[in-house]
């Protein structure tokens, strides 16, 4: 079986892309794998490198880099027989922790080019158009976002020193969002829509969310304080922000997110100017991705009846 490798060397984890590309190139060897691997050089890259490789007839392509890397490899693959294989070596690795995917390099190797795995179809989005495999998001979101691309260092207390920052210098838009033949009009500070149940780092902004139940779940998040949001901050990481008074979460397949004008949105990290309009779809079982045997967070597709899964709205 062919297999592609696309790497990006300015993924998030402290750990050298010399000693990742070495550890790469031993497991290679080792295995004696019909593989070749292919480094990026800029945004886009990854996408280009994948759609040559479903050219070429590749069944798995890996993604080694964080969730923007994984965006772009998984926008090649949607709709297609290949496989994606994930070694998340970025900054917050969202999706991975969601899926409980290995986070030791020869344990995710393993994983992405064994036979011990199973392979799962999982939910995407779009956001006007704009692919998306984990979040997207406007206000506060993408601005701490814009800040964090512009950081040479990665990691979590980067992206903490970056949301302190945006959030100090916030915006609050009027919005009105229609899901379900439903209108609501709010004050937010940053609306998300979720396919899974965090940004990354255990950061839950959705908690409960599925990434293969046919929908999306949007939190919006209203105006606050300082001390509100602290209380928002512990709340995300302890799984609870949905339970703050703040907070109001829409499930639905597609949302119609209107705001007063145009600005920046981010979808799975990376930003783009939008139209003051921006409608959010899902894609249900649009990719494919090698997952443990063990993967509780996607239902096999034969027990997907069994299980009751059905499209739900608010």
């Amino acid at each position: 079986m062919k297999l592609r490798f696309v790497v990006n060397p300015r993924s998030g984890r402290p750990r050298s892309i010399a000693e990742i590309l070495s550890l790469l190139r031993g497991f290679l060897s080792e295995r004696a794998l019909d593989a070749d691997m292919v480094m990026t050089e800029g945004p886009g890259h990854a996408t280009e490198i994948a759609r040559d490789a479903v050219s070429a007839g590749c069944l798995r392509i890996v993604a080694v880099g964080g969730d923007g890397t994984v965006n772009e490899v998984a926008q090649a693959l949607i709709h297609t027989p290949a496989a994606l294989g994930l070694v998340p070596c970025g900054s917050g690795n969202g999706l991975a922790l969601h899926l409980g995917l290995p986070r030791f390099l020869a344990d995710a190797l393993e994983l992405a080019t064994g036979t011990s795995g199973r392979i799962a179809e999982l939910d995407t989005g779009t956001a006007n158009g704009l692919p998306f495999v984990n979040v997207m998001g406007i206000g506060l979101d993408a601005e701490v976002s814009r800040r964090f691309n512009r950081l040479q260092r990665r990691g979590l207390p980067a992206y903490a020193r970056a949301a302190l920052a945006a959030f100090l210098g916030r915006k609050t838009e009027r919005c009105r969002i229609s899901v379900g033949g439903r209108r609501e009009t709010l004050d937010a500070l940053l609306i998300s829509v979720a396919n899974s149940d965090q940004y990354g780092n255990q950061a839950k902004i959705a908690p409960h969310a599925r990434v293969d139940d046919g929908v999306l779940d949007l939190v919006a998040v209203r105006p606050t304080g300082v001390a509100g949001a602290a209380i928002l901050g512990a709340q995300l990481f302890l799984g609870s922000i949905d339970r703050n008074p703040r907070v109001r979460r829409l499930r639905g397949a597609r949302f119609l997110i209107e705001r007063p004008s145009a600005g920046l949105i981010h979808t799975d990290g990376e930003t783009h100017m939008a139209s003051a309009s921006v409608e959010v779809l899902v894609r249900p079982r649009s990719l494919r991705l090698i997952v443990p045997a063990d993967c509780a967070a996607i239902v096999p597709a034969e027990d997907r009846s069994a299980a009751g899964f059905a499209l739900q709205f608010p």
